[in-house]
């Protein structure tokens, strides 16, 4: 059995895959989501979910069996709060990782009523519709501190090598009131420009501490007026261990380059 690669992806805006207005905006993303399976050596046995959503201190693990859903967006059509998503949990997969993290001094919590975000139910829902695989969401670190979570990933890569798949769920760009505005922007292209660069870098000790200190990128508050959807790429980084990362999504939407990264 081959390692699991890890992945940050773009989850779109709300319900957006289960929508028909605006019209193709959100295609190209939708299906680089339900073609991503595809790039996988197997059908994972587990997926670990952190989502820009859900952010807490200590770091909450959702151990629940059977989690609802938390429709944490609003104004959008009636039947977008009607969606379902009935894959289970993994309360053993959730202990484990506690286990993983009480040996690096992380403290955490297990969550049980909170339902998952659409950061999870609404991309998982489009990758393996079938909803046959075990889920497990992580929490950011309230602190949004880019090393922290850096430090999670590392400490979640041996999940990797146990056919577990780790998924951080975001966006690249995520400055809603000018992503919506349809302006073009410079400081965007700029970031991004730095942001390819530095997660394909093959000096993988160079990519974390570039990753660490993304604020002194051009354009990087512009592009993320708070960090919370930035955050799951320096997860999906660390757990990525020594893999080099690669650009495997670029579009833009509303004039903003959106992309998605892999390493291994």
């Amino acid at each position: 059995m081959k390692r699991q690669p890890t992945f940050y992806i773009p989850h779109g805006g709300g319900p957006c895959f289960f929508m028909d207005d605006p019209h193709d905006v959100w295609t190209n993303m939708g299906n680089f989501l339900n073609k991503l399976p595809q790039l996988l050596p197997q059908t994972p046995d587990s997926i670990v979910v952190i989502s820009g959503h859900w952010e807490n201190t200590p770091i909450k693990i959702h151990a629940a069996e059977t989690p609802s859903l938390y429709y944490d967006y609003y104004d959008f059509p009636p039947h977008t709060y009607e969606l379902t998503y009935s894959a289970s949990g993994n309360p053993q997969l959730a202990g484990k990782i506690q286990a993983l993290f009480q040996n690096h001094n992380i403290e955490t919590e297990f969550e049980y009523k909170r339902g998952w975000d659409h950061g999870l139910f609404i991309p998982l829902k489009v990758m393996f519709p079938k909803a046959n695989i075990p889920i497990v969401q992580v929490s950011l670190h309230h602190s949004l501190d880019a090393q922290t979570h850096i430090e999670m990933g590392n400490t979640l890569a041996p999940l990797r090598d146990e056919n577990i798949l780790i998924l951080g769920s975001g966006m690249s760009y995520h400055n809603l009131p000018y992503l919506f505005s349809g302006k073009e922007s410079r400081n965007a292209d700029l970031f991004h420009d730095w942001l390819n660069k530095t997660v394909t870098n093959p000096i993988i000790s160079e990519r974390n501490q570039l990753l660490s200190s993304w604020l002194q990128a051009s354009g990087a508050r512009s592009s993320h007026p708070r960090e919370e959807h930035l955050l799951p790429l320096m997860v999906a980084a660390g757990a990525g261990d020594q893999d080099v990362g690669q650009c495997i999504f670029k579009d833009t939407i509303f004039h903003k380059p959106i992309t998605g990264y892999q390493f291994g």
